[in-house]
C-alpha cells in the first residue's frame, strides 16, 4: 500500500446501528475545531499558556505515536517510507492541517538530518487567532507535538519537530524544522521541557497555589463584607440598595450607580463585584475624571507600540486587563464625546480596538458605571450621549446621600473607629456619648468620605480610650444642627442605646469583647443592657 492510497471514504467506518466511528480499525470521535478551540482557551485561562502548552504538545505527542504505531500494523506499507509519509497525510485527510509540498521523509534520521515542510489551514493557528487574537509565538503545539511522536515513533529514536513560522502570529504560513534530539544541541532547550511532565507539574502547581491564595482572598474579601453589611444596613434606605444589589449581582448586566460625591458608590461597587460570579477576577477602578483626555482612550483600550508620541511598547488598557472580572467608570459624565463613541462600541459589541491597530479584540469583563452627575440634564446640554446613557443604566441605583440615613452614621462610625485603630496602632475603642450625638446631628454634606476622614482624624487626635467632641474636626462641633421639630430629638439614651448595640453586632455578640471596645467594666454593659431591655 502507498500512502496515496489513504483516502477517507476507504478508511472510515460507521456502524449504523451504534453509531460508533472507526478510522484504520481503531475508535475515533468526531470534534468540531471550535470545541478544541474552547477548550484551549480553558486550559489557557486555567494554567496560562505554559501550562496549556505542556498539555497540548504532550497530548500531541501521544497522538502522533499511537497513530504511527497503529498504522505501521493495520495496512501491507510498499515500504517504510510509505508508512513514515502517511502521518503527513492523515493529517490532511482528517482537516486538522494541509501539507503544502511535502519533501519525500528521510530513509533514518542521524546527527546530521535536517528536514524541513510547510502548513497551511492550521486548525490551532485558526482557533487562537479567535479566541486570544494574534499571538507572539508559534502556537500549533498540538499539531508540532504529534508530528514528534510519529516521527519518533517511525525512526526509532527521539526526533522533535519545532514551528518557526506560525499562522498564529501573524505569518503568512506555518513553516517547521525537524531534527534528532542530539542535532538540536541547546536550540532544542526551550522547547524540550514541554514534551515533559515535569512542565505540566510545574503548571499545575502554581495553579494550585494561585487557587489557594484566591480562596484565601475571597474568604478573607467575604469576611469584611460582613462587617460592611453589618456596619451600614441599619437605614431602610440602606438595606434596599443591598437587596437590589444582591440580585443584580447575579447576572452581567450594566448597572449604573448614581448619587452624590462620598455617598459610597464605589464601596457598593466592590460589593456588586463580590457578590457575582466574577469574584476571583479582578475589581478595577477608574476615575474617568481624573484621567487627560488625551490619554483617556489609551487608558482604557491600551495602545501598539509606536502609535503616538511617548508609546515605546504596547499595552493594554483597563478593559483587558479587567478580564474575567470587573472594571467600574467612575465619573463616567466626565467622559469626553470623542471616548463615549467607542465606550459605547465596545458594551455593544463586547471587543475593543487598541489606539494604533486595526484589529478587535474580544472582552469578557462586567461593566458598572458611577457619576454624581444628572446624566439626564448633561444629554439634554449635548455633552452626553443618550444612547450609550441606556446602554450604561440597564439597571439604575441610587445610592442615597448620608443625611436620609442617619441610622446608619454610629454603625459606619464604629466601622471607620477600627479600620483607623488598625492602621495607626491607637488604642481607642469608642466614641462618647456627646461625640455620638454630634456625629448623629451633623448633616455631613462630604458624605461616608468625609465621615471615615472624620473617624480618622479623631482616631488620631484622641488622648483618652474613646473619642470625644474635642477630638472632631472643629466644622462638626461648630456646625449649626438641622431644624428639627421636638418630636424628632432623640434622648441621648436613645443613642447611647443605639451605640452600644452596633458596637455588639461589631464583635458580633461577645460583651466581654465590646465593653473592652467602650472601655467600661463588663458589669457596667451588664447593668446598661439591662436598662435597655436587652437581657443579662
Amino acid at each position: 500500500m502507498r500512502v496515496n492510497d489513504l483516502e477517507l471514504k476507504n478508511l472510515l467506518q460507521m456502524d449504523p446501528d451504534s453509531g460508533i466511528l472507526r478510522l484504520g480499525n481503531e475508535r475515533v470521535l468526531l470534534l468540531d475545531a471550535v470545541a478544541l478551540g474552547l477548550l484551549r482557551r480553558e486550559l489557557i485561562e486555567t494554567l496560562g499558556v505554559v501550562g496549556a502548552r505542556a498539555v497540548l504538545t504532550r497530548f500531541g505527542y501521544a497522538h502522533g505515536w499511537r497513530t504511527a504505531d497503529n498504522l505501521r500494523t493495520a495496512f501491507p506499507w510498499d515500504s517504510d517510507d510509505e508508512w513514515r509519509r502517511a502521518g503527513g497525510r492523515l493529517h490532511t485527510i482528517q482537516g486538522m492541517v494541509r501539507v503544502v509540498n511535502p519533501s519525500p521523509p528521510p530513509a533514518e534520521v542521524t546527527s546530521q538530518t535536517v528536514y524541513h515542510w510547510t502548513w497551511e489551514d492550521s486548525y490551532e493557528a485558526e482557533q487562537h487567532l479567535l479566541h486570544f487574537g494574534r499571538a507572539e509565538e508559534p502556537v500549533c503545539w498540538t499539531l508540532t507535538g504529534y508530528v514528534s511522536g510519529y516521527s519518533s515513533r517511525a525512526y526509532g529514536r527521539e526526533v522533535y519537530i519545532v514551528e518557526h513560522q506560525c499562522r498564529g502570529r501573524g505569518d503568512p504560513v506555518c513553516r517547521l524544522e525537524g531534527r534528532a534530539l542530539e542535532s538540536w544541541g541547546d536550540a532544542i532547550a526551550a522547547h524540550l521541557p514541554f514534551y515533559k511532565a515535569t512542565s505540566v507539574n510545574a503548571a499545575l502547581a502554581r495553579v494550585t497555589e494561585q487557587l489557594k491564595r484566591t480562596e484565601h482572598r475571597l474568604r478573607a474579601r467575604r469576611r469584611e463584607l460582613r462587617r460592611h453589611e453589618a456596619a451600614g444596613a441599619e437605614a431602610p434606605a440602606t438595606r434596599h440598595v443591598l437587596d437590589i444589589a444582591r440580585r443584580v449581582a447575579q447576572v452581567d448586566s450594566t448597572v449604573l450607580l448614581t448619587g452624590e460625591s462620598g455617598v459610597g458608590k464605589e464601596r457598593l461597587a466592590r460589593f456588586i463585584h463580590e457578590h457575582s460570579a466574577r469574584a476571583a477576577g479582578p475589581f478595577i477602578a477608574v476615575n474617568c475624571g481624573a484621567v487627560p483626555e488625551s490619554l483617556l482612550e489609551s487608558e482604557l483600550f491600551g495602545h501598539n507600540r509606536g502609535s503616538f508620541t511617548g508609546a515605546t511598547q504596547d499595552r493594554i488598557g483597563l478593559f483587558e486587563a479587567a478580564n474575567g472580572g470587573t472594571l467600574l467608570l467612575d465619573e463616567i459624565g466626565d467622559v469626553p464625546p470623542g471616548v463615549q463613541v467607542k465606550l459605547l462600541r465596545a458594551l455593544q459589541e463586547r471587543e475593543i480596538r487598541r489606539v494604533g491597530e486595526n484589529r478587535n479584540r474580544p472582552i469578557n469583563v462586567r461593566v458598572l458605571a458611577a457619576t454624581n452627575r444628572d446624566l439626564v440634564a448633561e444629554i439634554h446640554a449635548a455633552r452626553f450621549r443618550e444612547d450609550l446613557y441606556y446602554r450604561l443604566r440597564v439597571v439604575e441605583i441610587r445610592v442615597p446621600p448620608l443625611r436620609e440615613r442617619r441610622e446608619d452614621i454610629l454603625s459606619l462610625a464604629q466601622l471607620f473607629l477600627e479600620q483607623a485603630v488598625e492602621r495607626t496602632g491607637r488604642t481607642v475603642t469608642g466614641l462618647t456619648p456627646a461625640a455620638a450625638q454630634l456625629l448623629l446631628t451633623y448633616s455631613w454634606p462630604g458624605n461616608v468620605r468625609e465621615l471615615a476622614n472624620a473617624v480618622e482624624r479623631a482616631v488620631v487626635m484622641a488622648q483618652g480610650s474613646r473619642i470625644d467632641v474635642e477630638d472632631l474636626p472643629q466644622e462638626i462641633g461648630l456646625a449649626v444642627p438641622e431644624p428639627v421639630t421636638v418630636g424628632e430629638v432623640r434622648p441621648l439614651a436613645q443613642i447611647e442605646r443605639d451605640y452600644i448595640a452596633s458596637v455588639l453586632r461589631g464583635v458580633g455578640g461577645n460583651r466581654a469583647q465590646a465593653a473592652a471596645k467602650l472601655g467600661i467594666g463588663a458589669a457596667t454593659l451588664y447593668r446598661k443592657l439591662k436598662r435597655f431591655g436587652s437581657g443579662g
